[in-house]
C-alpha cells in the first residue's frame, strides 16, 4: 500500500497539518523540521500528490460565499491548488439545503471536491457524493475524510477568561440552525460553564452574519447575561452594534467574544476578543488530502487543527 501524507507526519514526529506544509509551504517551516518531514517521506517513498497528479477539477461547495471565512478558506484552497495548477469550481449554497443538495450532485462531474460545513444530514452527504472522491472541511462525519477546527480548547478558554473577570451569567448567539459547528460550539461552552458554576443562556439561531448578530441584540439584553459569547466574528459585531443601538456599551455594559479572527476583528474598536481558527491551513490541508484520494490513496482520516483565544479590548469585568 503506497504511504500516505498521515504515515510521513507519524514517522517524522509532526502534525499532518506541518507535513503538508513540506510539500505546499516549505518556506513556513524550521530547516530542521522541513528536513526531517522530507527523509520522512524519502524513507517511506511518499510521492507528493501535487507533482504526481495531473492537472484536476475541484468542486468546492461553501454555505454562504459572503462570508469572510469561507473567503479566507477558499483562498487557501486556490492557493494550495494553484501549485499543482489545479482549477477550482465554486458554488455558493446560500445556506439553502436544496441549493446545496443540487451542487453536491454536479460536483459529482469533476474530478473531486471538497464540503466545507455542509448543512445536510451526515447520511444524505454520503449518498450525495456517491464514488467521486471527496473531503468534508469544517465538520465531522463518521467515515468520512475531514478536516476540522478544534471546537474544544478556544471556546474553552474563552469561557475561562470570562469566569477570571467574574461573569457569572454568559449567553451564547447561536448561528444558523443545521451547523455542526455551532452545535459543537455549544456544547464545549456548555461544558464549561458547568464545570465552573455559571449560568448559561443560550439565545436562538440567527444568520452567521452582522444582521443575525444584530437580531439576537434584543435577546442578549434581555437576558440579563453580562457577556456574549457568539457563533462567529460577524454575530458578536452586530451584537456589538444592536446592543449600542438599546444603550448597552462594550465592554463596561457587556463584554463580547467571538469566533474566528477575522481581519475586521481587530481593526473594530474596541477590539473583539475572539477564538482565532487556522483557517488557511485547514483550507491547504483539506487540498493535499483531496488529491491523494483522486489519486487513489484511500483517505478516511479526521484531522483536528487547533484554536485559541486572542484577548482584546471587548472583554472587561462585569460592571
Amino acid at each position: 500500500m503506497a504511504a500516505t501524507l498521515t504515515d510521513v507526519a507519524r514517522r517524522a514526529g509532526v502534525s499532518i497539518a506541518t507535513a503538508s506544509r513540506a510539500f505546499g509551504e516549505p518556506d513556513r517551516l524550521a530547516g530542521g523540521t522541513l528536513e526531517r518531514v522530507l527523509q520522512a517521506a524519502v524513507d517511506l517513498g511518499y510521492t507528493n500528490p501535487q507533482s504526481s497528479v495531473a492537472t484536476r477539477t475541484i468542486g468546492v461547495i461553501v454555505p454562504d460565499i459572503a462570508n469572510p471565512v469561507y473567503a479566507m478558506l477558499l483562498k487557501a484552497i486556490q492557493g494550495q491548488a494553484w501549485h499543482g495548477r489545479h482549477r477550482i469550481v465554486l458554488f455558493d449554497a446560500d445556506e439553502d439545503l436544496r441549493r446545496e443538495r443540487e451542487q453536491i450532485e454536479q460536483a459529482r462531474k469533476l474530478d473531486g471536491m471538497l464540503l466545507c460545513s455542509p448543512r445536510l444530514p451526515d447520511e444524505e452527504v454520503l449518498a450525495l457524493v456517491g464514488g467521486t472522491p471527496y473531503v468534508v472541511v469544517n465538520r465531522q462525519i463518521d467515515g468520512a475524510p475531514c478536516v476540522i477546527m478544534d471546537t474544544e480548547h478556544g471556546p474553552t478558554q474563552a469561557i475561562e477568561h470570562l469566569v477570571a473577570l467574574g461573569h457569572q451569567h454568559v449567553a451564547y448567539a447561536s448561528g444558523p440552525r443545521g451547523s455542526w459547528a455551532d452545535a459543537r460550539r455549544f456544547d464545549t461552552i456548555s461544558r464549561a460553564c458547568e464545570r465552573h458554576g455559571i449560568r448559561l443562556t443560550r439565545l436562538s439561531h440567527h444568520a452567521a452574519s452582522i444582521q443575525g448578530g444584530r437580531a439576537a441584540a434584543a435577546l442578549a439584553a434581555a437576558s440579563s447575561a453580562t457577556a456574549v459569547v457568539a457563533y462567529n466574528d460577524l454575530v458578536a459585531l452586530g451584537l456589538e452594534a444592536g446592543m449600542s443601538e438599546l444603550g448597552r456599551i462594550c465592554p463596561d455594559d457587556i463584554s463580547i467574544v467571538g469566533i474566528d479572527d477575522i481581519d475586521l476583528a481587530g481593526a473594530v474598536t474596541p477590539g473583539l476578543t475572539t477564538v482565532q481558527m487556522p483557517i488557511d491551513r485547514c483550507g491547504a490541508l483539506a487540498v493535499d488530502l483531496l488529491l491523494q484520494a483522486i489519486s487513489g490513496t484511500v483517505v478516511s482520516d479526521v484531522v483536528t487543527l487547533g484554536s485559541q483565544l486572542i484577548v482584546r479590548a471587548s472583554t472587561a469585568a462585569p460592571a
